[in-house]
């Protein structure tokens, strides 16, 4: 079986195969040792020199699993290493980099084979213990994981990710096992500035670059980190921020962020320590803040929302930080800060997409279900009783929370929870208001459901109306959210969702929700936003006093927009608005109203159209809008 893998598979055609075969070969010369060391060894360090790029690639790995195979059988059996590997052997390993190097067999095509498989070779023999420190293979070695992670954007990109992770694994095995303190030795001596390194490369113009080194010091072993956590973490931090330059580096403020969650895992906790040591009291909710401003990362490009991608790495992070202080340091947890993140988590477990919405709701039954041997690990979680009724640990297994229809039920429950309405309400609008007809429909459900519940409770309809505004103040002219808000709230007008506060006249609710749909669409070119907006001021012909003479303004002026389109849509809804409320305007004009609406072609001229508008004005009891004069050019 090992002739046959060495002779036919280790040079075969399909990289997979290599693969297979190299770890197929470490599990089998741990069943003949002696054959692997002697008759083995040899051939595959042979192989290493071929000029068949199949045959190097799946020499170099297969070197790589057997030694680290040998190494380890030696380790188990309380034997010197040499019993298995000779001096020859350990030589032959040693050389295999720069024999590659000088040969220029690090470039082109090939080279992205080369070095995946020479960094796999680091990872192992680093695991293994070879006797290579303060050896001028350990610079060389060194290089080639710096240079690869400097240059990944000349990497073709379906094998990019996995280059870039067999390089973070690679120096992280090295940076452990040869940069580790010795006798006698400083913590860290021989590593020449490696941090600092990493550091000055964050701020690459090149996005791979930045994503590699990020990596890289997500991967350091805690004594390179020690004396340096607080410049790590600035340098981590300043990558997941976003600006004009860097719009669409998503993939690079992802793994940013994983590398924070990992660098603190790596350091631990502690809440009296040093913040250039360990994760503590100075430093624990800057790391907060950058992972919560994670969150609120909604960029597209031509990928689609590439920030959802930041967003997911960004749940995963704050699980893995909140868990590890839970169980280590509860006091830095502060209730403020889990307040928000489980308000944030309830906002993306009720947003639009399915796979991010599942991940949302794994983290937040994680955090709210985790326990210790002293009860539960996290600490101020607002509303646990009520949260542990609602979402039973039960459901952590058996609902699919990618699901519409098992998701959206269970989450809208969180509205009845005053500190979560607000971030739940900001993301069932980007749901109800959405595309996908799945998820609209069983959002829309979801909610009625709720609103239908409190339609006897005034003071809960308004405590709902006030936090639906402020979303939308929040959000004003943020069309990722204003355009699906306008959608979500004409539907809730038209299901009848404030009928209990159309008693009253000019009640507060309305007039707020005027102000500030004029405000979105003022100069607005969106037509989309523009056609909701004209939905919604339909729907508010249903609450009396001033506010619907303005309504009916608006929707007046709206019938002379420049847009042929838009005046067209304005007739049509104003028209069965007055089907539907016809009682609102009086029913004397209403016939000549309606005649007036359906008989006019609202796409011919301005001036044409304008002369109806303003009949339709003097019908309906509203003042005539005055055209404003441009002011004179001089």
């Amino acid at each position: 079986m090992i002739d046959h893998l060495l002779t036919v598979k280790i040079s075969h055609w399909d990289g997979v195969i290599r693969e297979l075969s190299a770890k197929a070969l470490c599990n089998l010369v741990q069943r003949a040792p002696e054959y692997g060391a002697t008759q083995v060894f040899p051939r595959l360090l042979s192989m290493t020199r071929s000029p068949d790029l199949h045959t190097r690639h799946g020499a170099v790995l297969a070197c790589a699993e057997v030694a680290h195979s040998l190494c380890a059988l030696a380790e188990q059996q309380n034997r010197p290493v040499a019993d298995y590997l000779d001096e020859a052997a350990v030589q032959g390993l040693k050389q295999i980099h720069q024999q590659l190097w000088d040969r220029q067999l690090y470039r082109g095509l090939g080279g992205e084979l080369m070095r995946q498989a020479v960094c796999v070779l680091i990872e192992k023999l680093s695991r293994s213990r070879m006797p290579f420190r303060g050896d001028a293979v350990i610079d060389g070695w060194q290089r080639l994981i710096n240079d690869t992670l400097r240059h990944l954007h000349h990497i073709s990109s379906h094998s990019r990710q996995q280059i870039k992770d067999a390089a973070v694994a690679a120096l992280a095995a090295l940076c452990s096992e040869y940069y580790a303190e010795g006798p006698g030795e400083a913590a860290g001596a021989g590593h020449g500035g490696l941090v600092e390194q990493c550091l000055a490369e964050l701020q690459s113009p090149e996005e791979m670059a930045r994503c590699g080194f990020s990596l890289a010091l997500g991967a350091l072993p805690r004594f390179l980190l020690r004396g340096r956590l607080r410049q790590v973490l600035e340098g981590l931090g300043a990558v997941t921020r976003v600006s004009p330059e860097n719009l669409s580096f998503a993939e690079s403020r992802r793994d940013a962020v994983r590398a924070i969650a990992r660098v603190c895992q790596t350091v631990g906790a502690s809440a009296e320590g040093a913040p250039d040591e360990v994760v503590c009291r100075e430093n624990a909710a800057q790391v907060y803040r950058t992972l919560l401003a994670c969150l609120q990362d909604y960029t597209t490009d031509s990928r689609g929302d590439v920030g959802a991608w930041v967003r997911e790495a960004a749940m995963t992070s704050l699980m893995d930080l909140t868990l590890l202080l839970g169980r280590d340091q509860p006091e830095l947890i502060e209730a403020p800060i889990c307040q928000q993140v489980m308000c944030c988590l309830a906002q993306q477990a009720s947003e639009k997409i399915d796979h991010f919405r599942a991940h949302a709701a794994r983290v937040f039954m994680a955090l709210l279900h985790a326990t210790g041997p002293a009860g539960p690990t996290v600490p101020h979680v607002p509303h646990r009783e009520e949260l542990e009724k609602l979402f039973p640990r039960s459901d952590v297994a058996s609902v699919n929370w990618a699901a519409p229809s098992q998701a959206f039920p269970r989450i809208a429950r969180l509205l009845g929870l005053p500190i979560y309405r607000y971030h739940v309400l900001l993301g069932l609008a980007v749901s109800v208001g959405g595309l996908t007809e799945s998820t609209v429909r069983h959002s829309t459900q979801s909610l009625f459901a709720h609103t239908k519940g409190i339609q006897d409770d005034r003071q809960a309809v308004e405590g709902f109306g006030e936090s639906l505004l402020q979303v939308f103040e929040d959000n004003l002219l943020n069309s990722r959210v204003s355009v699906p808000l306008l959608r979500m709230l004409d539907q809730m007008l038209a299901h009848g969702c404030f009928d209990v506060l159309t008693a009253e006249e000019d009640h507060p609710f309305c007039v707020r929700l005027l102000a500030l749909c004029k405000a979105e669409i003022h100069k607005s070119k969106d037509v989309q936003k523009l056609r909701s907006s004209i939905a919604v001021f339909c729907g508010m012909v249903q609450f009396p006093g001033g506010v619907r003479r303005k309504v009916l303004l608006q929707l007046l002026l709206l019938l002379c927009h420049p847009f042929p389109v838009i005046r067209k849509t304005t007739a049509s809804q104003l028209y069965e608005m007055l089907l539907t409320y016809g009682d609102t305007v009086g029913v004397g004009v209403l016939d000549e109203v309606t005649a007036v609406l359906s008989g006019t072609a609202w796409d011919e001229e301005l001036p044409l159209v304008r002369a109806q508008r303003n009949h339709l004005c003097d019908l309906l009891g509203v003042p005539r809008p005055q055209l404003v004069p441009k002011p004179a050019v001089h």
